[in-house]
């Protein structure tokens, strides 16, 4: 029986945790204004944890500011095409700043994923709210992936037998994979038809992608933190991880939630 309660241990402290996040997140998105710094904030503590990722043992805290400050200029001053060609001068600042530094190349591939990640997907966080229905919208998209993460977490927990990613993450099961999409597509479906007042099948389509597409963003994280054997990116969050274990679902999510909302959901 020790095995099966062992591996319940964490959920308590784990929910504890939820509770400071979901506070964090409303104040976070209750003005447009608050969500860039949110959002910077996330990209600045991001960064961080991807140079210890990737063991770049210099100064880690003045590229760190240097991210998200100057992304949160960018997003106050600039629109979204503006922001994506200012962000891309800010990326190479930071890249030429790391060569000064006599960062190995290796690492180097790091800090080059570490500002795609910060500087071109979690901004959408940030664009997302400036929608119509940004409030809505934000809410929906953050909800709907980390409950995702939730449900392949837990039904993978009760029923999870064969191995998805062996390799890469051994936790994670084709049981719990299938079920938390699953259970994403009925919460998509329920949050859909009051925040973004679209039909069953652009809920379910929508359930789909997110649900398939967050997977695949915590997959590709416990890729990288099994290349660099660490368990988790930082101790931010007790329970979780640093704060890039749980913004992991987001990297693909963001992007795509904001570029099919104006397709799928009239706004």
């Amino acid at each position: 029986m020790m095995p099966e309660e062992n591996k319940f241990a964490d959920v308590p402290l784990r929910v504890k945790t939820w509770g400071y996040i979901i506070i964090v997140f409303a104040l976070g998105i209750s003005h447009p204004l608050a969500m860039k710094v949110f959002v910077s904030w996330i990209s600045f503590q991001c960064f961080f944890e991807f140079l210890r990722l990737f063991k770049v043992n210099s100064n880690r805290i003045i590229p760190s500011l240097f991210v998200g400050i100057g992304q949160f200029f960018l997003l106050y001053f600039f629109t979204i095409d503006s922001y994506f060609i200012y962000s891309s001068v800010l990326a190479i600042i930071v890249l030429l700043y790391s060569l000064l530094l006599k960062t190995a190349l290796k690492q180097l591939y790091g800090v080059f994923t570490a500002l795609l990640i910060c500087l071109f997907a979690f901004p959408h966080l940030s664009f997302i709210r400036e929608t119509a229905s940004g409030l809505n919208s934000i809410i929906f998209v953050v909800v709907v992936t980390e409950l995702n993460d939730v449900f392949q977490y837990l039904m993978g927990k009760f029923f999870g037998k064969h191995k998805i990613t062996p390799t890469i993450s051994p936790n994670k099961t084709l049981e719990g994979f299938i079920g938390g999409v699953f259970l994403t597509v009925v919460l998509s479906n329920i949050l859909g038809f009051f925040l973004l007042k679209a039909d069953i099948f652009v809920n379910t389509v929508i359930g789909l992608i997110l649900g398939v597409s967050g997977f695949f963003g915590d997959v590709l994280m416990s890729y990288l933190k099994r290349k660099a054997e660490i368990k988790d990116t930082g101790t931010l969050l007790p329970g979780h991880g640093g704060l890039l274990d749980r913004m992991d679902s987001l990297i693909f999510n963001a992007p795509i939630f904001f570029w099919i909302l104006s397709l799928l959901v009239k706004n």
